[in-house]
């Protein structure tokens, strides 16, 4: 009953930072520079002063701001996101649509940057200050200190125009194959290039953290009293060295997670990624702001949800962890 409690209350604290995100984001964006019935009417070519009040009343921008976030709250907890401004689309529609190539990306890239980021630093803390452990730190270094964009622009010279090994662009060819697996097959071909750029990056925070914990726990009294037991080293490093290094990697990892989907608009805007924040971007360009609102509650309450599932990561990693705030 209790554990209950708490994940009843953690949730209900979930819900209010999404609440309370939904306030600010739109009161930033109304206070945003720009003014999209100023955009719409210049491109329709159409500036008199009747049409551009008419514009306003049709997207309700007449009202008082307070008045707009009511009607925006009282629409979201409907999941109604409103109407896009240039495409005349529900926004919620527009958000499904471009969330599965997102979700593709950044759970490809999550996946890549975890499973080589925690295997180099595993590599490189068995010997410390070899010449292992130096090439291992350097690379993370790198990949850390180097901008998404310019590896982006660096892998398409390379591995597209130059070698012509990988697509540059897209999610699939102007054609996509008909069939389950031939489609699969092509998306993970063009899927390749935008997910290691995006992966890279926290490779090397997970490489370094890693490493950093495994030396830590390493010289723990409990480690050496399994060594002395006479437990295998592979042994001592799995059960005993790793499981408690992982912690603090699983807390980066949480934290990590909402950035990939922040990293996503550079990278699916290099790589031309149908994906929602490439949506955002455009958005943004365009001053849609009913679309830039969906994106960033979409986005933000991912973010919460992995908090979230964080949390319940730490309970199966370490058993005394368990819901205490």
């Amino acid at each position: 009953m209790v554990k209950l409690d708490r994940a009843a209350s953690r949730l209900v604290k979930a819900v209010a930072v999404i609440l309370a995100i939904a306030c600010m984001n739109f009161v930033l964006i109304r206070m945003a520079p720009g003014d999209p019935v100023a955009v719409m009417a210049g491109e329709a070519a159409m500036t008199d002063q009747a049409y551009l009040d008419e514009l306003r009343e049709r997207f309700g921008l007449d009202r008082p701001v307070h008045e707009q976030l009511m009607v925006y709250l009282g629409n979201v907890a409907t999941l109604d996101f409103g109407t896009s401004y240039r495409q005349g689309r529900p926004v919620a529609d527009i958000i499904l649509e471009r969330l599965p190539a997102t979700l593709v990306l950044t759970i490809t890239a999550f996946v890549i940057s975890l499973a080589l980021g925690i295997t180099a630093g595993v590599i490189a803390a068995r010997r410390p200050g070899g010449w292992v452990d130096t090439t291992v730190s350097t690379l993370a270094l790198a990949f850390y200190a180097t901008p998404l964009f310019w590896v982006g622009l660096m892998a398409i010279l390379l591995f597209s125009l130059e070698l012509g090994w990988l697509p540059a662009f897209g999610m699939h060819g102007a054609t996509p194959p008909e069939g389950g697996f031939a489609y699969l097959a092509e998306v993970a071909k063009h899927l390749v290039l935008p997910a290691m750029t995006l992966g890279l990056f926290y490779t090397g925070v997970y490489a370094r953290l890693t490493r950093a914990q495994m030396l830590e726990v390493q010289s723990q009294d409990f480690v050496r009293t399994a060594r002395a037991k006479g437990l295998t080293e592979p042994r001592v490093e799995r059960a005993h060295v790793l499981r408690n290094a992982l912690l603090p990697v699983v807390t980066m990892a949480g934290v990590q997670a909402g950035h990939l989907v922040g990293g996503t608009i550079l990278v699916e805007t290099v790589f031309a990624w149908p994906g929602i924040g490439r949506l955002a971007f455009n958005a943004l360009l365009q001053r849609d702001y009913s679309v830039l609102l969906g994106v960033f509650l979409v986005t933000s309450t991912m973010v919460v949800v992995i908090n979230l599932l964080t949390d319940l990561v730490y309970g199966l990693i370490d058993p005394r962890i368990r819901f205490e705030r």
